[in-house]
């Protein structure tokens, strides 16, 4: 039988096997994160391969594609729940970080242990290293639990945002059914994963997908690493009805955004100091131009304020919140340009 946390007084609910939680109103924005995590970030000064390297602890949070996102959008001022899985001791954890945070999030209950991954900073090389466990391994029934449970959030909601990699157990097609319900609910998927499951959600097709270049990648075969090489995938992805909005970002170099009306180059600006890790920077860029469609804005300006949001998200080290007023002043400064 699954298990379900206690839910806190910020928390807004929990559907491990009881009641799914009912609101009169409710977010714009869903987010739903299957395999989430605590991250846990340690600092040190040198690396050593004799003797102890003395770390220190540097945060502790909650995080995964969606959670992350959802902080971000709950940052910039826009309404969101996080529906998201937990299992264990780790997963109590996991919720009570997000009730401190005031982060609105639906817990279900899992069998197996929640994941932590550790992020390890190296101050004196301002080096980063992400090492993330495959985590924990779902039943079949705890992945349709999750399916109710997100379709009774989405009622009357505009967009979903399913982000990050799926847990062991639960089969390639799942985000495929995500798509449907989504769909059948009148709200807009929003894609942001990788791995097996990808190539069956993109056959039932999304809003919008985001991939950065190794994702891109795995879909095309061959490197992606300039403008042209985006904008051949990106074009496909709206051909074969994949997406009806292609966002394909390219490291330092900027990202593509792709719609019926054309392909728009966005260049990232100019930082205004050392980049310390990239660790961070595509859930920030999720979920700024989340928050811009949510507003009503079109996807190549809301992709604009995710390029410079994903810019801000490089300066901090390891997975830790952007500065918003950083990420605001950037956005005037990401160039365009029509591409083909």
């Amino acid at each position: 039988m699954s298990t379900a946390a206690a839910p806190g007084p910020s928390t807004a609910g929990t559907a491990g096997g009881g009641g799914v939680p009912v609101r009169t109103s409710g977010p714009e924005v869903v987010t739903l994160t299957m395999n989430p995590t605590i991250d846990l970030c340690w600092e040190v000064e040198h690396l050593t391969v004799i003797g102890k390297n003395r770390a220190r602890v540097r945060s502790v949070a909650a995080g995964g594609g969606g959670i992350n996102v959802a902080r971000h959008i709950a940052r910039f001022g826009e309404r969101t729940t996080a529906l998201h899985t937990a299992g264990g001791e780790i997963g109590l954890r996991l919720n009570r970080l997000l009730d401190e945070e005031g982060i609105d999030h639906v817990a279900v209950g899992i069998d197996d242990d929640t994941r932590e991954a550790l992020v390890l900073f190296e101050t004196g090389s301002h080096r980063g290293y992400h090492i993330v466990p495959p985590g924990p391994r779902l039943h079949e029934r705890e992945g349709e639990r999750c399916l109710q449970v997100l379709e009774q959030l989405i009622s009357n909601r505009a967009y979903v945002v399913a982000s990050g990699s799926l847990p062991g157990g639960l089969h390639d097609a799942y985000y495929a059914a995500v798509a449907r319900r989504v769909r059948s609910a009148g709200a807009r998927l929003i894609l942001d994963t990788s791995g097996p499951a990808l190539p069956a959600a993109l056959a039932e097709g999304v809003f919008l997908f985001r991939c950065n270049r190794t994702e891109a990648e795995s879909l095309t075969g061959h490197p992606v690493n300039s403008f042209d090489d985006a904008r051949a995938l990106n074009e496909h992805l709206l051909t074969t009805g994949a997406a009806e909005v292609a966002v394909t970002t390219l490291g330092a170099l900027g990202a593509l955004c792709s719609t019926s009306h054309g392909h728009t180059e966005l260049y990232v600006p100019p930082l205004p100091g050392e980049p310390l890790s990239d660790a961070g920077a595509g859930d920030s860029m999720v979920a700024a131009l989340t928050t811009q469609l949510a507003a009503g804005d079109d996807p190549v300006s809301a992709c604009a304020l995710g390029v410079a949001t994903a810019a801000a998200a490089m300066l901090t080290p390891s997975t830790e919140p952007f500065d918003m007023d950083v990420a605001r002043s950037l956005r005037p400064q990401v160039r365009t340009a029509d591409s083909g």
